[in-house]
């Protein structure tokens, strides 16, 4: 990757960072009292933004992630995700739940990366593959 191309990915990674904070006001955790924000950074470089969404029927809520994917396919974004960046409304690491795994390995690129963030900042990265060893996914079925 070259230098310009490592800043610009450096840059939406910060950018993204910071406005997670303030995207968890928006989530709607009535029940849990558990904010999640998330951003999905697509290889295109576009960044897409999503909040966890409770329902009464606790089965029926929707993740952060879940969110931020739906974002990503409806902006047409490029279907192949570089980061998931995710922040909590607490002191927490936050990882995605298994079922946002799966729903990330859907379009996750091979260097897919997991960004947890604090305050703004950035405190840990794990590979996504990592997360999700010997998956069923879209390159089951071809």
């Amino acid at each position: 990757m070259s230098a310009d191309v490592t800043l610009i990915a450096d840059t939406l990674e910060q950018d993204a960072a910071r406005a997670l904070p303030g995207l968890l006001e928006r989530s709607y955790a009535r029940y849990s009292n558990f904010t999640v924000a998330a951003a999905v950074i697509d290889e295109a470089g576009r960044t897409h933004y999503g909040v966890n969404v409770e329902n009464a029927a606790y089965p029926s809520g929707t993740c952060a992630e879940q969110t931020a994917i739906g974002a990503m396919i409806t902006a047409g974004g490029s279907r192949r995700i570089a980061k998931v960046l995710i922040a909590a409304g607490s002191d927490a690491v936050v990882q995605p739940c298994g079922a946002c795994r799966q729903r990330i390995a859907e379009f996750a690129s091979e260097a897919c990366e997991i960004v947890s963030v604090q305050g703004g900042a950035v405190t840990q990265r794990t590979p996504f593959w990592s997360l999700l060893p010997q998956s069923f996914g879209p390159r089951d079925l071809d």
